[in-house]
């Protein structure tokens, strides 16, 4: 009896390339969560927590913002985030005032003391970051890392 043996030919480039975009998306989706977990343990924030830390962070980036708004963005109840918002005020690194367009509300504001937290923790992470690429790769690597940078920054520009 003769065997028949039959081959796969090998994926045709584009359908190789469909193929490695899933594993591409896992692969680069684990790498960025050890990395802010790393990043996040190089910043010592001490006494604040992941949520605390994220309402800094918006604050810095979107301006004051009242809590209700602040709870939508951050996809949470606004009693969370009332809860939220009284921490960061006890530690001096938020203000409330009156919402110049509606009187009934209060927006929320870095005090100077958020500000320099916020600094801070920034350069904590880039020191520590920019220290880990020089030991531990090559000036070619790190120019690997910039041009992947460069394409992944395309991800943001749809």
């Amino acid at each position: 009896m003769t065997e028949k043996r039959t081959t796969r030919a090998a994926p045709a480039p584009a359908t190789a390339a469909l193929a490695s975009a899933p594993l591409a998306a896992r692969e680069l989706r684990a790498v960025f969560s050890r990395l802010r977990r790393t990043l996040r343990e190089a910043d010592d924030t001490g006494d604040l927590t992941p949520s605390q830390t994220a309402v800094l962070s918006r604050l810095v980036n979107d301006g004051p913002a009242s809590a209700s708004a602040l709870a939508a963005a951050e996809r949470v109840r606004p009693q969370s985030m009332a809860a939220t918002l009284a921490a960061l005020e006890q530690h001096g690194l938020i203000g409330r005032r009156p919402d110049p367009e509606d009187g009934r509300r209060q927006l929320v504001s870095l005090t100077e003391a958020g500000l320099a937290r916020i600094a801070d923790s920034r350069q904590a992470r880039e020191e520590w970051l920019a220290r880990a690429m020089e030991t531990q790769y090559t000036e070619a690597e790190r120019a690997t890392v910039l041009a992947a940078l460069a394409l992944l920054d395309r991800l943001n520009r749809r």
